[in-house]
C-alpha cells in the first residue's frame, strides 16, 4: 500500500509541474497592479478629462487680459451707388443728368431768363437771349453733373479691415469667480483620477487573490480526489482479499466520483478568475498565471487605522465634494456679479477702401483711423439676476449639507471595514486551528484504517473534514486579504 500511494504522490507532482510548464505566466501583486493601471481605459479617460480642466482653467486666466482681434470684409457690388436723384427741380429750372453721362437744363418760365425770353420773343433780342439762356442753362447742368459724380462713389469693390483690443477693467468679480471654478474643477478632475486609480488596485487586489485561493482550492480539489482515488484501490485490494465488503467499494467510488466533480468545478472555477484577472490587467483572455502567494497568510491592520477622522478628510469622495463646496459659492458670487457694473475698454484701429475720411475716396493711401473708448453698463432692475442669486445660495447650502452627510457615512463605512478585518484575523485564527486538528484526525484515521481498526467510510469522514476545514483557511484568508484591501482604500494607504 505504502508504494502505491508513494506513485500515486509522484503522478500527483508530475501533473502539478506540466500544468505550471509552457506559456504559464509569472506575476506578482504590484506587477498586476501596474498592468491594469497602464491597460484600464478609464485612467486614460481620467487623465485626458486632468488635461482638459488645467486648459479650461488657463483660459479663464486668460480671460482676464486684453484680447486682441483682427477683423477684414470684402464686398463686390454691381451697381452704381448716387447720393443725389439724375433728376434736380430747382425754383429756376430743372436739370438732369442723362444715362450716357451728359447734363441738360431747362430754365423755368417763371425764371428771370425765362421771363426775358417771353419778352424778346418776335424781336432781334429774341436769338441773342436764347443763346445766353442756352450757354447758362448748360453751365448749371455741368454744375449740377459735377456735384452728381462727387456724390456717386465707386462701391464696386468694399474693403474694410479693422484691428481691435479689449480689455475688461471690472466686470463685478466675475471673471475671478470663473477661474475658481475652473481650478475647483481641475482639482475635482484630479481628485476623481485618485479615485479611479484605488478603485482599479482595489478590482486587482480582489481579483488576484481570488485567483490564489481558487488555486489553493484547487489543489486541495486534486489532494482530495487522490486520496480517494489510493482509498478506492486499497478498498479493492482489501476486497480481493475478503476483507472488504463490495458496499464499502461502492462507497468510496460514489465518493471518488463526487470528489472528481469537485475537482473538475475547481479547475472551471480557476479558468474563470484567470480570464477576470487577464481582463483587468489588459492581458489576452487565455493568459494562464502562476501568482505568488507570498502574504496571503499575512494580514494585518494598516496603521493608524484608528485615526478615520483624518482618513476621512483626505478621502477622495470629500475632496471632490469640498471642491464643490468652493464651486457653489462661487456661483453665489458669480449670481452677485450680475447685479454689479460692468467696465471694459477698447481700442481699435479701422481701414476702409474707398476712405472715408475725405469724402470716398478710392485711393490706396494707406490711411485709417483710430477710435478708443470705455463702455460701462450699470443694472437697475433685475428681478431675474435677484433670483439666481438666491437660488445659487441655496444650491450651497445643499452641497455644504451633501459634504457632512458624506463624511458621516464615510466614517461609519471606514469603522465597519475595520471591524470586519479583525473579525477576518479571528477566523483565520481558528480556521488555522480547526485544519490542523483536521490534518491531525486524518493523520490517525488513516494509520487507524491501515490498522484495520476503522472502515472506510470513517476514513472518508475524516478526508472530508479535513477538505472542508482546508477550505475555510482559504477562504477566510481570501476573504482577510480583500478586507485589509478594503479598508487601505478607505485609509487612502493603497
Amino acid at each position: 500500500m505504502h508504494l502505491k500511494r508513494e506513485i500515486h504522490i509522484l503522478v500527483c507532482l508530475l501533473g502539478i509541474a506540466r500544468a505550471y510548464a509552457g506559456d504559464t505566466l509569472y506575476y506578482s501583486l504590484p506587477q498586476c497592479r501596474e498592468m491594469a493601471l497602464e491597460a484600464g481605459m478609464s485612467t486614460r479617460m481620467q487623465s485626458e478629462t486632468r488635461l482638459a480642466a488645467a486648459y479650461n482653467r488657463k483660459a479663464a486666466m486668460a480671460a482676464m487680459f486684453p484680447r486682441v482681434t483682427a477683423n477684414a470684409a470684402y464686398m463686390w457690388n454691381n451697381a452704381d451707388v448716387h447720393l443725389l436723384s439724375n433728376t434736380a427741380d430747382l425754383s429756376f429750372g430743372t436739370a438732369r443728368v442723362l444715362p450716357d453721362g451728359t447734363a441738360t437744363f431747362d430754365w423755368s418760365s417763371e425764371s428771370t431768363l425765362g421771363k426775358i425770353e417771353t419778352a424778346a420773343q418776335g424781336t432781334i433780342f429774341a436769338d441773342a437771349v436764347t443763346g445766353i439762356e442756352n450757354n447758362a442753362g448748360q453751365r448749371v447742368a455741368d454744375a449740377y453733373k459735377q456735384i452728381y459724380d462727387k456724390l456717386s462713389p465707386d462701391l464696386t469693390h468694399i474693403f474694410v479691415a479693422q484691428v481691435g483690443v479689449t480689455q475688461p477693467i471690472y466686470a463685478g468679480g466675475r471673471l475671478i469667480q470663473l477661474y475658481k471654478i475652473a481650478k475647483a474643477t481641475e482639482n475635482m478632475a484630479g481628485y476623481e483620477s485618485d479615485a479611479k486609480r484605488e478603485q482599479v488596485i482595489y478590482n486587482v487586489d480582489e481579483a488576484y487573490w481570488r485567483v490564489v485561493s481558487v488555486a489553493k482550492k484547487k489543489e486541495l480539489a486534486e489532494q482530495y480526489y487522490h486520496l480517494l482515488c489510493q482509498l478506492e484501490a486499497d478498498v479493492k485490494e482489501a476486497l480481493n482479499e475478503g476483507i472488504a465488503t463490495q458496499s464499502d467499494l461502492l462507497k468510496v467510488t460514489t465518493k471518488r466520483g463526487e470528489a472528481e466533480v469537485k475537482k473538475l468545478q475547481a479547475e472551471n472555477g480557476l479558468t474563470l478568475s484567470n480570464m477576470a484577472l487577464a481582463q483587468i490587467c489588459g492581458l489576452p483572455l487565455g493568459s494562464v498565471f502562476r501568482l505568488d502567494e507570498a502574504g496571503i497568510e499575512d494580514t494585518r491592520l494598516p496603521e493608524d487605522s484608528l485615526n478615520t477622522e483624518a482618513a476621512v478628510a483626505e478621502r477622495s469622495e470629500v475632496r471632490m465634494l469640498e471642491e464643490a463646496q468652493k464651486i457653489a459659492k462661487s456661483n453665489v458670487r458669480l449670481a452677485a456679479a450680475g447685479l454689479q457694473p460692468n467696465i471694459v475698454a477698447s481700442a481699435g484701429y479701422i481701414y476702409t477702401n474707398p476712405n472715408v475720411e475725405n469724402g470716398f475716396s478710392s485711393q490706396w493711401d494707406g490711411r485709417g483711423f483710430f477710435s478708443a473708448g470705455v463702455v460701462v453698463n450699470v443694472p437697475i432692475a433685475h428681478a431675474d439676476e435677484i433670483l439666481r442669486y438666491k437660488a445659487a445660495k441655496h444650491a450651497a447650502n445643499a452641497v455644504a449639507l451633501k459634504t457632512e452627510e458624506t463624511r458621516q457615512l464615510l466614517t461609519l463605512q471606514t469603522t465597519q471595514a475595520n471591524q470586519k478585518l479583525t473579525e477576518a484575523q479571528q477566523k483565520i485564527t481558528l480556521a488555522q486551528l480547526t485544519q490542523a486538528n483536521a490534518a491531525e484526525m486524518l493523520r490517525m484515521a488513516q494509520e487507524s484504517y491501515e490498522a484495520g481498526m476503522i472502515t472506510a467510510s470513517e476514513l472518508m469522514q475524516a478526508q472530508t473534514a479535513w477538505l472542508a476545514a482546508a477550505t475555510d483557511l482559504v477562504d477566510a484568508e481570501a476573504d482577510a486579504k480583500t478586507t485589509e484591501t478594503q479598508l487601505r482604500k478607505y485609509l487612502g494607504k493603497l
